[in-house]
């Protein structure tokens, strides 16, 4: 009977040294984690408030002094945003955290219109309608008979105030166009790779990989994600059975086919055009760009078709004037959810939804038989139903200083 007492004292005994020990084993992981994400959250903090490039390549620092407690930093610029990355150890224990950063918008540089003034009135027909503070010529905005259509919106006109604009637009950020200007070197011979046939995906943790496409002028049946940029030096055509997730691509020309779905940022010289019933999410960016005159004696234009919606910043930009200025054309029904910068001029079919604001030097109308300067006809430009949480590139004129985490990544 004592023998058997003892048996029973020992596993007792036994099972509560085991459940210390479990305990403060969980203890000590639970309180690991704590430090690390604690040191993730200030490395956060560091990243945010960082406004230059020193941390362009990786810096390891040490948080406590102690040098088996420290955290790598890195902050690099993904075309109109920012990547972070952190990466927080101590002895055998990692956490890393990856993402996407953006500015929040100044609202005292935020309209829904922003027109340039060349003594010129904003004119509107049909069922118009602006909402938000806007911008416009001193000549103002008045009413106008025009497709056998009167003026039946808001009595208003802009429901919001109205405030002078200037003879130019205000300029995009120096900084972020020179660094988006570099996408367009074309990639060493060391650093190309050939496109997987099906595509294929990399972590922001890693570096950069650009996939030059060479004789390849048409994606189809391919999912690429990541941390990658495609590079093409021609025309190149993607089609609605490709899958881009947050890559960046860079051609002389992109054509989007009809019914693609994804989220990237795309930036051509020449032309960007994008088919019916496409979808862009949040954050994407569709981009003309020219960085140098003479690139061709067509004017750049971008596209989007009938039915389509995006998400994000569409914007051209010439560093010199040619003779003819670029141009946006937005078809019917089309929706853009965030910002238009359109450099040279701005053409909107009947039926164009713009939930946020638009900056142009002047708005185009196309008639069956003329076109129409400073009109506006059946258009709805609403600044109050873009959300609230949307966040802008520091390339905007209306980007404000004060930065937040984007998007989570991979």
């Amino acid at each position: 009977m004592v023998i058997i007492i003892a048996l029973v004292i020992s596993l007792i005994c036994s099972a509560l040294i085991s459940a210390a020990y479990f305990y403060r084993a969980q203890y000590q992981l639970h309180f690991q984690y704590d430090r690390l994400m604690n040191n993730c959250n200030s490395g956060i903090q560091i990243l945010l408030n960082n406004g230059d490039s020193s941390y362009r390549e990786p810096q390891a620092l040490s948080l406590s002094g102690n040098p088996t407690d420290s955290i790598i930093l890195q902050k690099y610029p993904w075309g109109i945003f920012d990547i972070g990355v952190i990466k927080t150890f101590s002895h055998r224990d990692t956490l890393w955290r990856v993402f996407s950063i953006a500015n929040q918008i100044d609202s005292s540089k935020w309209s829904s219109v922003y027109l340039i003034d060349e003594d010129r009135p904003l004119s509107l027909s049909g069922k118009t309608s602006i909402c938000g503070d806007a911008r416009l010529p001193k000549a103002g905005v008045k009413t106008a008979y025009l497709d056998n259509q009167s003026y039946t919106g808001n009595e208003h006109l802009v429901k919001g105030h109205i405030f002078d604009s200037d003879r130019q637009l205000p300029p995009l950020a120096g900084p972020r166009l020179e660094l988006i200007r570099r996408l367009f070197r074309q990639p060493e011979e060391t650093g190309r790779r050939p496109a997987p046939s099906g595509g294929t995906t990399r972590s922001f943790r890693l570096s950069t990989r650009v996939i030059r496409l060479d004789d390849l002028t048409t994606l189809q049946n391919a999912s690429f994600s990541g941390n990658l940029i495609l590079y093409s030096d021609t025309t190149l055509t993607i089609d609605s059975t490709v899958s881009l997730q947050d890559v960046i691509v860079v051609a002389k020309s992109i054509q989007v086919k009809s019914g693609f779905h994804g989220h990237c940022q795309l930036y051509a010289t020449d032309s960007l055009s994008v088919g019916s019933d496409c979808h862009f999410t949040y954050p994407s960016c569709l981009a003309l760009f020219r960085s140098t005159a003479g690139v061709t004696d067509l004017p750049g234009r971008i596209s989007l078709g009938e039915h389509s919606h995006v998400e994000g910043l569409i914007f051209t930009y010439e560093k010199q004037t040619g003779k003819l200025p670029p141009i946006i054309r937005l078809a019917k029904n089309t929706m853009v959810s965030g910002q238009i910068y359109s450099q040279g001029s701005l053409s909107l079919k009947e039926g164009v939804n713009i939930q946020g604001g638009v900056m142009t030097s002047r708005f185009l109308y196309a008639s069956s038989i003329t076109l129409y300067e400073n009109y506006l006809v059946n258009t709805r430009i609403d600044l109050t139903t873009l959300s609230r949480y949307y966040l802008s590139s520091p390339l905007s004129p209306s980007a404000g200083a004060t930065q937040h985490i984007l998007q989570w990544l991979k």
